[in-house]
């Protein structure tokens, strides 16, 4: 562990890395900050720049997108009450009170705190879990991975789903996607229906675009202009005094075991692990009543909880090739795109982007904390500007970013006809992230599926046979059976 950092440091502190590491961060703060954008759209514009720099940049720099969107999405949540991204919405339920009522600097202090502490300590499970994980999963075949990936798909569409039913089709839909192409076995293409244009299958570009970039244009193009933020927040008023430094610390350790624990483990990520720990806040506090009204633990342990889980997220996504979110998907695709496999052997493979990778986290958390501190004046004057004046400066770079992959003008109707297909499919409250981790790990699951079946002289009881897939397909098989129970449940408590 101690060589493998020690090389990660050499490859995290090369200039390049270092430059594109702080480009990250800094992106990521803006497009946290700005409302209606994200760190899914602003990776999926940026998958075409990958092609042309190392594989090492590519990571750190989308990596700090990731989790630079988390400390910049608290402040629109704080000030405005409107979320830079899913995971700061219930920080805006404490930490927009604390600014009405003239605490606004303390709020952004204690998100910033806090998610600098669940990052700090998610990297070290990071690295104490990694090496762990990997060795595991060297024990695993291939009916062993088909059967996880099954279980990670099934657990991002119950677990914490307001509608699983709906979720589950957004999942098949993304498998079914996944099928468009020429089988790489035989050679047949599949659901072309003629089009040459998609005999090598969706641009995985085009469909992240369409779905998270276009639609959110879609969405948020008639919406009226907001209203500006409260006024000025001096540096003075972010200081805390030593009694509320005594209500941050708990909470932010609280909201850091548990965002460790859920950003680990495949289909949950840190969405969940902001409200399940701002949940549990409320729970063990003595006064319940003041969650709602500018608690300062509601803000802390929330945004302790969703960085700590953006960064431990990368555990099974490095590890064992699963995605821990419809974010990591994308890390996933842009590994590929560089013709890297992520899986145990990355250790043993290409142990200075992993561990590269570990040493870029902390390096640009400290880039976040240097920057946010003196620019919380620059982000507060950003969120006046109107969207009308953004929409069309993001679907330039949509247009570019997808055509720059192929060069195919289909793929521009695509995006298109995608970004329109997800506005309809969120009016319907339906979630397209779950199709899209569904496109991603399709045909992952297909290769294992094909691959254990080969093995097994086509015998599906190898699923059973093998303890490690059993209990993969038992739990998966539990959660649908739970789903379905508290469905039933809902409908016979209904009048």
């Amino acid at each position: 562990m101690f060589d493998g950092l020690m090389q990660g440091l050499a490859t995290a502190l090369h200039p390049s890395v270092l430059i594109y590491s702080l480009f990250g961060v800094f992106l990521g703060t803006f497009v946290g900050v700005l409302p209606g954008i994200g760190a899914m759209a602003t990776i999926s514009l940026l998958l075409p720049l990958t092609y042309y720099i190392s594989p090492e940049a590519a990571l750190v720099m989308l990596a700090g997108v990731y989790y630079g969107s988390q400390y910049g999405g608290a402040v629109a949540s704080i000030l405005l009450r409107l979320p830079g991204t899913p995971q700061s919405a219930v920080t805006s339920l404490d930490g927009y009170p604390m600014a009405r009522d003239g605490r606004a600097g303390l709020a952004l202090f204690t998100s910033m705190i806090s998610s600098f502490t669940g990052s700090m300590l998610g990297i070290l499970v990071l690295v104490v879990l990694a090496g762990w994980l990997a060795d595991l999963a060297t024990k695993f075949g291939a009916a062993d991975y088909a059967a996880m990936m099954i279980l990670g798909l099934v657990a991002a569409a119950t677990v914490g789903s307001d509608s699983p039913a709906k979720s589950l089709a957004m999942v098949v839909l993304g498998l079914l996607l996944g099928c468009i192409g020429t089988d790489v076995n035989t050679g047949t293409q599949r659901l072309t229906f003629g089009w040459a244009e998609l005999m090598d299958g969706i641009n995985l570009v085009a469909l992240a675009m369409g779905l998270f970039g276009v639609s959110e244009v879609i969405a948020n193009i008639r919406k009226a202009d907001r209203h500006g933020p409260p006024g000025k927040v001096k540096f003075r008023q972010m200081l805390p005094t030593g009694a509320q430094m005594r209500q941050i610390i708990p909470p932010a350790l609280r909201g850091t075991a548990v965002g460790s624990f859920f950003g680990a483990l495949p289909g949950t990520g840190s969405t969940i692990s902001s409200f399940l720990s701002y949940a549990l806040e409320r729970r063990i506090a003595r006064q319940p009543e003041r969650f709602g009204h500018g608690a300062i633990e509601g803000v802390a342990a929330p945004e302790a909880a969703n960085n700590s889980a953006s960064i431990t997220a990368f555990v099974p996504t490095l590890t064992l090739g699963i995605p821990g979110d419809p974010i990591m998907a994308l890390m996933l695709g842009a590994l590929i795109i560089h013709g890297i496999q992520p899986g145990p052997m990355m250790l043993e493979a290409r142990p200075e982007m992993f561990w590269g990778l570990v040493v870029s986290f902390g390096i640009g958390n400290l880039f976040l904390l240097i920057l946010n501190l003196p620019l919380i004046g620059i982000w507060v004057s950003m969120l006046r500007i109107p969207f009308r004046w953004l929409y069309p400066a993001i679907l330039i770079f949509v247009c570019l970013g997808v055509y720059s992959v192929r060069g195919s003008t289909f793929d521009l109707v695509m995006v298109a006809g995608i970004g329109a297909v997800g506005y309809l499919l969120a009016l319907a409250r339906f979630n397209p992230a779950l199709l899209l981790l569904g496109f991603v790990l399709g045909p992952l699951i297909e290769v294992n599926l094909r691959r254990a079946m080969l093995i097994a002289r086509g015998d599906p009881m190898v699923f059973l046979e093998r303890p490690i897939a059993a209990v993969f397909i038992i739990a998966a098989a539990g959660l649908l059976a739970m789903s379905l129970w508290q469905a039933i449940g809902r409908r016979q408590s209904r009048p």
